[in-house]
């Protein structure tokens, strides 16, 4: 039996292509993955209703303890690979982060823009906080404080016009190496998906691999521009650090 060799961490806000990256790589051979393992967590202890709240605490482990535990444990077994596809608002004040600096973390990253239309389509008028896009800068940011080192961000953006360049690029990023297999995955609802999925991945559902590219710039609603000038914000902080695929 192997043992796990890579606890991968992938944080982002919601709307970020971060469902798709999941299925990107529990495609790979070596590796499985996890659904937001922190959500019932984080609405047990904000008392938030979102979308099928109930459904996701009955589901999910509420003390984060836990969860931590579960994100950093060595497993034995034929998969390598342990990815978690992570949000960053789900890492409250009060939850000990510590364990964070146990796993291998990477920053997905998106305009705020596309994120804040997504997001009002789904759960009308977000605030900052359900966008998790400064929470993000703050984990960014512990972490390059604990390391001394720049951590691995990627743009979906960058991911979209070029998936296979991108993931290439990603995977040598975090010491693994880059499978074909991590293009494409079959339609429809899977086993790892959170049970909030009926509500959330619709879209993503009926894909089978990576969209096309953004062809155009997206306008955001008036009476949320106070919201994109404060996600620009953050946002402009860790954009710069977004890693680039090889030429070759």
């Amino acid at each position: 039996m192997n043992q796990i060799v890579k606890n991968i961490a992938m944080w982002s806000g919601p709307r970020n292509l971060s469902t798709a990256m999941m299925y990107c790589f529990a495609q790979r051979d070596d590796c499985f993955v996890v659904d937001e393992p922190f959500y019932a967590a984080y609405l047990a202890e904000t008392g938030i209703q979102h979308a099928m709240y109930k459904e996701v605490i009955e589901a999910g482990e509420v003390d984060p303890v836990k969860v931590a535990n579960m994100c950093v444990k060595k497993r034995e077994g034929e998969r390598t690979v342990f990815y978690q596809k992570q949000m960053t608002k789900h890492m409250l004040p009060g939850f000990d982060l510590e364990w964070i600096h146990e796993v291998d973390n990477v920053f997905l990253i998106r305009e705020p823009a596309r994120v804040i239309n997504s997001y009002h389509a789904k759960q009308e008028d977000p605030e900052l906080s359900d966008i998790g896009i400064k929470e993000q800068v703050n984990i960014f940011n512990m972490v390059r404080k604990k390391t001394g080192q720049i951590p691995v961000v990627i743009n979906s953006g960058d991911i979209l016009k070029n998936p296979e360049k991108m993931l290439k690029a990603l995977c040598k990023a975090i010491g693994i190496d880059f499978q074909m297999s991590m293009l494409s995955w079959q339609q429809g609802p899977k086993v790892y998906d959170g049970v909030w999925a009926p509500h959330w991945y619709k879209s993503v559902w009926q894909s089978t691999g990576f969209g096309t590219p953004y062809k155009k710039q997206v306008e955001v609603p008036q009476h949320l521009q106070g919201l994109l000038d404060e996600a620009n914000h953050y946002y402009k902080q860790i954009s710069p650090f977004a890693i680039k695929g090889s030429s070759s």
